[in-house]
């Protein structure tokens, strides 16, 4: 029988090897030349004896070095870049962020308001945050007056009002204590941890002064607890600072004003009492070196125009009545 595409004779081995044995010449040179698959002919070329290597002889020997080279230091990126692994770092070298570059353009009288425009902000904002952990005293006020007896109608609801008076003090004072005005840029995470701590040591205090009262009543020796606030413990959202300056060196006037603020205070509300005081006396530190460092840049840019010979009728002025 004969077959179309060739002999059906026993070279199917030879076939096997070169497929394109029964092609054109000339296809076969353009199939070698476009093809990406290359087939192997049945005759393939023979490799050249391969050269053995000459043998470097001791004299010729490359040295190794005794020390390895210094590591090539990663590239930094400041945490607001979101590739880590340094990509684009030279494009963060002349970087400033927006409050930066809003600083950089304020004059000194703005910084000046700035800084005091801050310490007024955390003042409110321990009002406001000293408001919502006496929620329920204010729930219980409104409640009293809309729901409340005749007898709690005609006293204006005094002991509620007493209640919710009394949580709005003794929250705020917790909140200066734990150091809620000591600094104008932290994070709100931490504002809100300070917040919560504050609160739970309000009803910490409530609850010691009911388990003091229920002693008296029955007739058992008062039980003592911890203090309130110690600069020894691990929960403080932010650490108690012991050093620095003091109530008592502080002017004769000031330090009465401050004694007439612990008079007829209990333990617990004088402890508290006397770290709010402790903190509002750090944190008007704070400012004052905020500002005093602002003055000094002043002087000095006041100094290099007097001997530049620059010098502005303001200059002369605040020279004359030494103003800072």
């Amino acid at each position: 029988m004969v077959w179309f595409w060739g002999s059906s004779d026993s070279n199917d081995g030879k076939k096997s090897q070169d497929p394109l044995r029964d092609l054109d010449p000339s296809l076969r040179d353009f199939l070698a030349k476009e093809s990406p698959v290359k087939y192997s002919s049945s005759n393939p070329p023979v490799a050249p004896e391969s050269v053995p290597a000459p043998t470097p002889s001791p004299a010729n020997k490359p040295i190794a070095p005794d020390h390895t080279p210094e590591e090539v230091p990663e590239p930094k990126v400041p945490p607001q870049s979101l590739f880590k692994d340094g990509r684009y770092a030279h494009l963060w070298k002349t970087y400033q962020s927006q409050a930066e570059t809003e600083a950089a353009g304020k004059s000194d009288q703005e910084k000046i308001n700035d800084v005091l425009e801050g310490y007024k902000y955390r003042k409110a904002e321990i009002g406001r945050a000293a408001l919502e952990n006496c929620a329920l005293e204010q729930w219980q006020v409104n409640e009293c007056f809309r729901n409340g007896g005749w007898a709690s109608r005609l006293t204006m609801c005094r002991t509620e009002n007493r209640e919710l008076e009394r949580c709005y003090l003794m929250q705020s004072k917790f909140l200066k204590a734990l150091g809620y005005l000591s600094t104008f840029d932290r994070p709100p995470e931490l504002d809100e941890r300070i917040q919560m701590h504050a609160d739970s040591l309000y009803h910490r205090m409530l609850e010691q002064e009911k388990s003091i009262e229920a002693a008296k009543a029955e007739g058992r020796p008062v039980p003592s607890f911890p203090p309130l606030l110690s600069s020894n413990s691990k929960n403080l959202p932010v650490p108690i600072d012991e050093s620095g300056l003091q109530p008592s060196d502080l002017k004769p006037k000031v330090q009465k004003g401050l004694k007439k603020r612990l008079e007829g205070l209990k333990d617990d509300e004088r402890e508290v009492e006397e770290r709010a005081i402790k903190a509002e006396i750090q944190a008007g530190v704070q400012v004052a070196e905020q500002l005093g460092s602002i003055y000094e840049k002043q002087a000095e840019e006041r100094r290099i125009r007097k001997e530049q010979g620059k010098e502005t009728i303001g200059d002369k002025i605040t020279s004359i009545f030494s103003f800072r």
